[in-house]
Parts: C-alpha cells; structure tokens; sequence
C-alpha cells in the first residue's frame, strides 16, 4: 500500500522487526508481535511501521488485489500516527535543515573546517583575541 518504495524493502523492514501488529481481527495474532512477509491483514487490523525517528500507525481500511495509484491509498489504508510522533518527525526536518541551505551540496574542505571552528568552544575566545588587536 505503498508505505515502501518496493517490496523487497518491505520484506526487509519485515523480516527486521520494524513492523509489529497493534490490534488484529480474531485470527490469533496478538499486539506487539513482529510480521512476517507473508502475514495476511484483515479489515480493521492496526499496525506500527518504524521508519527513522519515528513509528507510524496505520489502520487498513479496505482490501485490494491489486497495487493501486496513490492517490486511491486513503480509500483503503488510514495513517492513524500520533501527534507526538509527527512532531518528532518535524524536530528531525527542522534540524537537519539548520545546517546548510538547500542545494549548496556538500562542503568543502575549507567550509569543513570553518564549520568545526565555529562549533569549537573556543571560537568565541578567538573572536574577544581579535577585538583586543584592534
């Protein structure tokens, strides 16, 4: 349902224990148990995917036969993640982006060694040395 790009990666996320079962129809499967690849859902099934920072929940809605268009997922797979999660998720963007701009690329050696300089602890003695020259 397009929660991964691919299935094998699916698969993987499977067979690592990023996805676990939340709430089940009355097939036996109990919460907190890790899925297989192979594991069947029913209408109603709650499950957790663990992706980065933070984990999603997602209720299935529907089912399908078929792989669908994205924009038919919603029909049948709800994004039931929590509001404490999404936030973790924001935190993450926001930190990641506080760095560099977008679209600069990759520092060079130079912009490398500023940047550790500035994060040095004794960048702001350097800056008093300075004012004291002058």
């Amino acid at each position: 349902m397009r929660i991964y790009k691919t299935r094998s990666i699916a698969a993987d996320a499977c067979k690592n224990g990023r996805i676990t079962m939340v709430q089940s129809c009355p097939d036996g499967a109990k919460n907190g148990v890790q899925l297989k690849p192979s594991r069947t859902f029913h209408v109603g099934d709650t499950f957790n995917v663990r992706k980065g920072p933070i984990t999603y929940t997602y209720r299935v809605l529907q089912l399908t036969e078929n792989r669908l268009g994205a924009k038919l997922v919603p029909e049948y797979l709800r994004d039931c993640t929590s509001p404490e999660q999404l936030e973790i998720l924001e935190l993450a963007r926001m930190a990641g982006n506080g760095v560099r701009d977008r679209g600069l690329g990759r520092p060079t050696k130079k912009d490398r060694r500023d940047i550790e300089t500035f994060m040095s602890d004794n960048y702001l003695d350097e800056i008093d040395d300075w004012e004291d020259e002058e």
